[in-house]
């Protein structure tokens, strides 16, 4: 059952404000900054879309605004309003100082690492959380040595046995306990190509993680596998704060490592789509999240911040991994991508986005299950 405490209707709102607000802000932000090191002139930096709520312009004539639907934002440099960077009429009667300000003047690389620079910055925030934890609590050291087997579990069916350390699982190496929770709670249903070192000897363990279904306080499941293990110990160590940047970025890199597992397994029918959410379902998590303390919501903010990042690096036209993908081919082949290659893409893109969006929008509000569904 549900926790009768769970988040109302605007405190969840309340808290998706307060999670993607300054999340937006931070990832244009980064192209902003970007733009201003490469001389490029911003007309606009608005945080959500549709009509402006607030907004003031600054000396250098940027538009800075807070807008009335929350979902996003953008940077809109001199020059932008053509997304294929055809140059139209107006562009080519500038004078040529105003004109060598705007985005589509600058080289293909420039333009490149101003795309880049806004999910590089969410990725870079996540990490400065991440370690904000580790530098506050240590470093948590687990060692991949197995110290509990559950009776009956598909574990002791195996033969594993307490004090085996485990040294690969599905072909990559385990460095500690952690990279085996996620490799198996990863796979469920499917072979783990486990070794294990017991004895000075390396054995192969043929073993299959089961699925089983989790629930928490709030009444959210998921599938998850399942094989009955525990580490031999748990311990943290404070670190100082280079160590907790580098284990901030060993996080943030595991964590997109699952998201990557994740879409390839629903995209192979591995697992359901219903997994997949939209703004209604993280507008949910996050008043529970909320409402959970402010350590699990900084932690997922964090999350949400590498999503942001890793989701905009995809290679997706009216993303910034298609504009990275295009100025990449300009530099390949030493001209610009065709208008005509341009507009088909950017038509594709959107065309994928509304329907994505429209699918967990759908998505999210069946499992809510406002409708019995």
């Amino acid at each position: 059952m549900p926790d009768v405490n769970s988040p109302g209707l605007l405190l969840s709102v309340l808290a998706f404000i307060m999670v993607l607000g300054p999340l937006v802000f931070v990832h244009e932000l980064g192209h902003y900054l970007a733009g201003m090191a490469f001389g490029v002139k911003a007309d606009v930096f608005s945080i959500g879309f549709g009509k402006e709520l607030i907004g003031w312009t600054d000396r250098s004539g940027t538009r800075w605004k807070i807008a009335a639907l929350p979902l996003g934002g953008y940077v809109q440099f001199a020059g932008d309003q053509n997304a294929t960077g055809a140059p139209s009429a107006d562009w080519l009667a500038l004078p040529a100082a105003e004109r060598n300000r705007t985005f589509h003047a600058k080289p293909a690389w420039q333009r490149a690492l101003i795309a880049v620079a806004g999910p590089m910055t969410n990725l870079v925030l996540a990490v400065l959380i991440l370690a904000g934890f580790t530098l506050a609590y240590g470093k948590a050291v687990i060692p991949p040595v197995i110290g509990t087997i559950k009776v009956g579990s598909v574990a002791e069916k195996a033969g594993l046995q307490l004090g085996d350390r485990i040294i690969s699982m599905r072909g990559s190496p385990i460095e500690n306990f952690i990279d085996a929770r996620i490799a198996i709670t990863q796979h469920p249903g499917e072979p783990l190509a486990m070794e294990i070192e017991r004895d000075g000897k390396r054995i192969a363990v043929p073993v299959t993680a089961m699925t089983k279904e989790t629930s928490d306080r709030f009444g959210n499941t998921q599938k998850i596998g399942f094989l009955g293990i525990g580490p031999a110990s748990v311990s943290r160590v404070a670190v100082g704060p280079v160590e907790a940047l580098v284990d901030g970025v060993a996080q943030t890199r595991n964590i997109m490592g699952v998201m990557i597992t994740g879409i390839s397994q629903i995209l192979t029918g591995q697992r359901e789509v219903k997994e997949l959410g939209g703004p209604i379902k993280i507008a949910k998590y996050s008043g529970e999240q909320l409402v959970s303390g402010w350590a699990n919501y900084a932690w997922f903010i964090a999350l949400i911040s590498i999503n942001l990042g890793f989701i905009n690096l995809l290679p997706i036209p009216m993303l910034d991994g298609g504009h990275i993908m295009f100025c990449l081919a300009e530099m390949v082949q030493r001209r610009p991508v065709s208008q005509r290659s341009q507009e088909w893409a950017l038509r594709t893109g959107l065309a994928l986005m509304v329907a994505l969006m429209l699918f967990v929008s759908i998505n999210d509000v069946a499992s809510l299950n406002l409708f019995g569904g």
